[in-house]
């Protein structure tokens, strides 16, 4: 058995006319790289979108607990007591004390709730929260969005609704509450995907001890074009009917946004001990020596991941530019050596009138493998996707689905099947 310890996937994606990730001034996404700008995607917009996919290959269809990122959990948890006929003080201490616990630490917090001032703690905090609106909370606790595993976040709520039933003041709930979270830190723990497949795949950071934080198994770059920016300027008007019906000239608006055309690179790596680790709740080191079925959901969700990263397109004014495509080429090498990507095979920019960019570029990629090998001698297996008559160095050629079946069976069986080997 020959388990991989890395799957890199490399890919090009070709986007004319489209606005495919904007900064704060509504413009293209710009990265400086080698002689030349590039128009880039962000790894938070790839990531987003494979997130919230919907088909076959969504992540909710493998049947695991997902996730919600969110700055209302606070709110939510507030109204669910309020539902539930907790008194309203009663419920504005508990979701104020769940906010404090989602920033600051658990043992202070209940020190403090549990000094002679906890009274008066507890009823301020219940005038705060109504001062403040009806989120539950302080500011500051909404200003940022968190990631919850549904599972997570419904524990949580079923503790704050056994508080509020059990508790006759709002200063005896907020101590209940914090003393609750800090007894249940253990079980939440110890839920299956507790934080959710999303934070399986691409990790989690949380200062609140109430949380646990996930080191991302899944390594997502920023796409870059492999030649320089290619931007225009698009100016439209919109039309106000009534006025033309009227016999009027002129329009309700005029507007103006950038467009970006380009050959992308992408580049993501799977760091298969971490993703079983964060799966199955083992210990990352022990992955190689777990049994089969240990290894299976792992499988399945890299098989999903690799239709998703060949499939699904980011992209805002989606109405207006239909942003769209499926990758032209697609790599992947799996294997025990430390990743490496592949952009330094356009350091230098293609230029843009070629006459063959896309052959060009998978050309340059093939050359960069080529060096890459002879110099280091790694010994990668690798199978590759491509609508192009092209080449790779010691790879074979398959479609889609037998490409993501390769991955999936070098995952759980540490081998290929048969009938793509």
């Amino acid at each position: 058995m020959n388990l991989p310890r890395f799957i890199q996937i490399h890919t090009l994606h070709n986007y004319p006319g489209a606005l495919l990730n904007r900064d704060d001034a509504g413009l293209a996404k710009r990265l400086p790289y080698g002689d030349a700008v590039r128009t880039r995607i962000s790894s938070q917009c790839l990531k987003r979108h494979w997130r919230v996919a919907e088909d076959h290959f969504s992540l909710t269809s493998l049947g695991v607990p997902m996730a919600v990122r969110s700055r209302q959990f606070v709110d939510r948890i507030q109204s669910s007591l309020l539902n539930d006929g907790v008194p309203e003080d009663v419920a504005n201490a508990i979701a104020s004390a769940f906010g404090d616990a989602l920033k600051k630490n658990l043992d202070k917090l209940i020190k403090e709730a549990s000094s002679t001032k906890a009274s008066k703690k507890g009823k301020k905090d219940a005038a705060d929260t109504e001062q403040s609106g009806d989120d539950g909370s302080d500011e500051g606790a909404q200003k940022q969005a968190i990631l919850l595993g549904t599972a997570e976040f419904e524990y949580i709520t079923k503790i704050a609704k056994e508080v509020g039933k059990s508790v006759e003041s709002a200063a005896k709930a907020r101590l209940a509450l914090l003393q609750r979270l800090k007894a249940e830190q253990a079980n939440l723990a110890a839920m299956p995907l507790n934080c959710g497949l999303e934070s399986a795949l691409f990790g989690r950071m949380v200062t609140s001890d109430v949380l646990a934080s996930r080191d991302a198994a899944v390594y997502v770059a920023h796409a870059f074009t492999v030649h320089e920016a290619q931007v225009e300027n698009d100016y439209f008007t919109v039309v106000d009917d009534l006025l033309r019906e009227a016999g009027e000239l002129g329009s309700a608006g005029i507007f103006d946004t950038e467009l970006a055309s380009g050959l992308y690179y992408g580049y993501v790596v799977v760091d298969v001990p971490q993703l079983i680790a964060n799966l199955e709740g083992e210990a990352a080191k022990d992955w190689a020596t777990l049994p089969t079925e240990k290894r299976e959901l792992a499988g399945r969700v890299v098989q999903h991941l690799l239709h998703l990263i060949a499939t699904v397109s980011p992209g805002a004014k989606r109405g207006s530019t239909a942003p769209f495509d499926w990758a032209k080429f697609l790599l992947v090498e799996v294997g025990d050596w430390q990743p490496r990507s592949l952009a330094g095979a356009f350091q230098n920019a293609l230029p843009t009138d070629h006459a063959a960019l896309r052959e060009t570029a998978v050309q340059m990629l093939t050359d960069e493998i080529g060096k890459l090998d002879e110099a280091y001698g790694a010994t990668l297996d690798r199978r590759f996707l491509a609508l192009d008559k092209v080449s790779v160095p010691n790879a074979q050629r398959l479609p889609l689905n037998d490409l993501a079946t390769w991955v999936q069976a070098y995952i759980t069986q540490g081998t290929a099947p048969a009938q793509v080997a």
